[in-house]
């Protein structure tokens, strides 16, 4: 009995120290731009980091749980080395990330699901 008292509380204290899959980001890397999800712990939340120094947009394409047929966009304008973060939402099912190139291809890394 003492046995599986011990077991069990080994079971226990290795399901704690483990972080849950639904805390861990997943990052999308496409030219200089860096989509992430879940963002600030949350799982409906995605931001897009550029990290480019050439002048063009970047974004993050992304599908939500709740409408997963409809392809969603969250832009960052602000130019280099900033952060634009998604509104809180359903689950991000899988998204990807681009930097947005005028006149040429957008850079963009392949789909990620987190």
């Amino acid at each position: 009995m003492r046995r599986v008292k011990a077991i069990a509380g080994i079971i226990l204290a290795v399901g704690i120290a483990l972080p849950t899959s639904s805390a861990m980001a997943a990052s999308a890397k496409g030219g200089g731009v860096t989509a992430t999800t879940p963002w600030e712990k949350d799982s409906g939340k995605i931001s897009v980091y550029d990290d480019s120094d050439d002048g063009d947009s970047g974004k993050a394409e992304y599908y939500r749980q709740t409408s997963a047929g409809t392809l969603r966009t969250l832009w960052n304008h602000s130019g280099y080395k900033t952060r634009a973060e998604s509104a809180s939402g359903s689950k991000i099912i899988k998204f990807k990330a681009c930097d947005d190139n005028d006149w040429a291809s957008d850079d963009c890394s392949g789909w990620v699901a987190p």
